[in-house]
């Protein structure tokens, strides 16, 4: 099954120091989401970079379409508290 890079991105760079409540609560759902996903088998990895300049996910799906309404259905982005960006990825090397 085809394997995609979803690139989380945050509103402004000082977004980890000063997320008001509301983004706070939507950063919230949007991990309920990502577990969401991880209970599906959609999920292989998630989380923010250290420096919070982004975060990254690699979920598995059948196409870039249904990779496309997985994200459009992102809380966050729903919010417009992150933008998305989808890549088609290929996991080369993958511990288990």
């Amino acid at each position: 099954m085809p394997h995609f890079l979803v690139i989380y991105r945050p509103p402004r760079p000082t977004f980890a120091a000063d997320a008001t409540l509301e983004e706070e609560r939507v950063v919230g759902s949007h991990f309920q989401f990502l577990k969401g996903l991880l209970a599906e088998g959609k999920l292989l990895l998630a989380g923010p970079c250290e420096d919070a300049s982004m975060g990254l996910a690699v979920i598995e799906c059948d196409n870039l379409d249904e990779a496309r309404s997985i994200l459009a259905a992102d809380p966050a982005v729903q919010g417009r508290v992150f933008t998305g960006e989808i890549k088609p990825y290929r996991v080369s090397l993958f511990r288990t």
